[in-house]
C-alpha cells in the first residue's frame, strides 16, 4: 500500500520575533547585551522566529499546546479528532520526564475515543522518526489514517536567568565574563513552532498529496562523539556525564541543562557525514541529481548552505541552488519542526506540478544522524 501525505497544518506562536528583539525576550545574562549575538545572527542568516513566550520571558504556550493546535488545523468536516487512528509525536524540547510528550499532545487534544499515541524524542530526526512510524503504520494496514506531530519549545531553555548562575561564579574568576561558546550559540540559533502531517492510505480527493517514496534514516554514533547535548557534561576524555550524576546545586552553577554544540565537531563532520549518506542513497534508491526537482534540507543555519554546494559538486552529486527550498530565514530553525515547516510551506505554494520529485535532508547533530526522505507530487 502507498501512503500519502494529504494535508499539513502549522502553529506558530505569537507574532515574529525580528533579530534585534530576541534580547527582549531571552533576556540579558548578567545584565549586558550578548558579545557573540551579533556575530552569530550575521552567519547564520535568520531574520526572524517564533517564541512562546511574552517579552517578560512568561510562557504564552507550552510545547503539547502547540503541537495539538497544528494537529486541530487538520481537522474539518473530513476528519474530526475522533477519526483520528494514530498520533505520532516528535521533539527535542518535551517539558517533564514523565508522562511522555506523546500523551501530552493527546492530553491537550481530549475527544471522545482512545488512540494509540507514540513518542519520539531526541532531536532533529525525531519528526522524521513520528512520520516514519506513521507511515509504516499505515502501509501495514494498522491504522488507516495517521498524525505526524513535530514541535519545539526551545526558547525557555535560552531565557537568561538560566546561564545566571554560571555567569556570576565566572565573574568572581574574570572581569569581563563571557558564557562559554558551546552555551552561547545555540540562545541564537533556535525558535519554537509546531507543524502537522496527516497520513493516509489514498491520495487527497480534493488537492494534490505528495506520496512517501521511501524514508531513510541512520546514525553515526557508532564512530562519531556527542556534538549537541543537554543534561549533560562531557568530561575530559570527551565522554557524556549526565546530569544524574551532579549534585543538584550543579544543575544550575554548570547550566547544566542548556543546549550545548561542540562548533568544532559540527563543522567538521556535519556536511561530510550528510554527503557520504546521501551517496548511499542514491546508490540504494536509484536517482541522480536530475531526478530531483525539489531539494528540501534542513538548514541550521544559511552557513553552511554554500558547504553543501562546494562539497557535494566536489563528490560528484551537485543539486542546483535553483532546485532548493528553504524557509529557514522566515520561520527560524525549529529543530524537529523544520522538514515539517518546508513540506508545509511548499505544499501549498501553489508552485509544484503532478510527477515532481522532492527530496528532503535533515541532518541531527546531536551524535550525528541523518534522514533522506523521497516524496512524489500527486493528484
Amino acid at each position: 500500500m502507498n501512503v500519502f501525505i494529504t494535508k499539513a497544518a502549522k502553529f506558530l506562536p505569537n507574532n515574529p520575533v525580528s533579530n534585534d528583539e530576541m534580547e527582549s525576550y531571552l533576556g540579558m545574562v548578567d545584565g549586558k547585551p550578548s558579545k557573540a549575538r551579533r556575530i552569530i545572527l550575521r552567519r547564520n542568516g535568520i531574520q526572524q522566529r517564533y517564541y512562546a513566550l511574552d517579552k517578560d520571558g512568561n510562557v504564552t504556550h507550552t510545547n503539547a499546546q502547540m503541537a495539538a493546535n497544528a494537529v486541530r488545523g487538520l481537522l474539518d468536516e473530513h476528519l474530526t479528532i475522533d477519526d483520528i487512528d494514530l498520533l505520532s509525536c516528535g521533539t527535542t524540547s518535551t517539558e517533564q520526564l514523565l508522562p511522555s510528550h506523546g500523551v501530552m499532545v493527546h492530553g491537550e487534544l481530549g475527544g471522545n475515543k482512545n488512540t494509540e499515541v507514540v513518542s519520539f524524542a531526541g532531536s532533529c530526526c525525531t519528526g522524521m522518526d513520528a512520520m516514519k512510524y506513521a507511515c509504516m503504520a499505515v502501509q501495514l494496514g494498522l491504522s488507516k489514517n495517521a498524525v505526524a506531530a513535530a514541535s519545539e519549545r526551545l526558547s525557555p531553555w535560552m531565557r537568561a536567568s538560566y546561564f545566571q548562575k554560571e555567569s556570576e561564579q565566572l565573574a568572581q574568576l574574570e572581569s569581563q565574563p563571557m558564557l562559554a561558546f558551546e552555551k552561547e550559540f545555540l540562545r541564537w540559533m533556535l525558535s519554537d513552532g509546531a507543524f502537522s502531517l496527516l497520513l493516509q492510505g489514498k491520495p487527497n480527493e480534493r488537492g494534490l498529496s505528495l506520496q512517501v517514496d521511501w524514508i531513510e534514516i541512520t546514525s553515526f554514533a557508532n564512530t562519531k562523539e556527542t556534538c549537541m547535548y543537554a543534561g549533560a557534561e562531557k568530561d575530559a576524555s570527551g565522554r557524556l556525564v549526565g546530569w544524574t550524576s551532579f549534585e543538584a546545586q550543579e544543575w544550575l552553577s554548570r547550566s547544566l541543562f542548556a543546549l550545548k554544540q561542540d562548533t568544532r565537531m559540527l563543522a567538521e563532520n556535519i556536511v561530510k557525514l550528510g554527503i557520504d549518506f546521501l551517496l548511499q542513497m542514491a546508490e540504494k534508491h536509484h536517482f541522480t541529481p536530475d531526478d530531483i526537482d525539489w531539494f528540501l534540507p534542513h538548514l541550521s543555519s544559511m552557513f553552511f548552505k554554500d558547504r553543501i554546494l562546494n562539497d557535494s559538486k566536489e563528490r560528484g552529486f551537485f543539486i542546483p541552488e535553483d532546485k532548493w527550498f528553504i524557509n529557514l530565514p522566515r520561520v527560524g530553525n525549529i529543530g524537529s519542526a523544520s522538514a515539517f515547516a518546508m513540506i508545509e510551506e511548499l505544499m501549498y505554494s501553489g508552485r509544484l506540478k503532478k510527477g515532481e520529485k522532492i527530496l528532503l535532508m535533515i541532518p541531527e547533530s546531536a551524535r550525528f544522524s541523518y534522514c533522506y526522505c523521497m516524496l512524489t507530487v500527486t493528484e
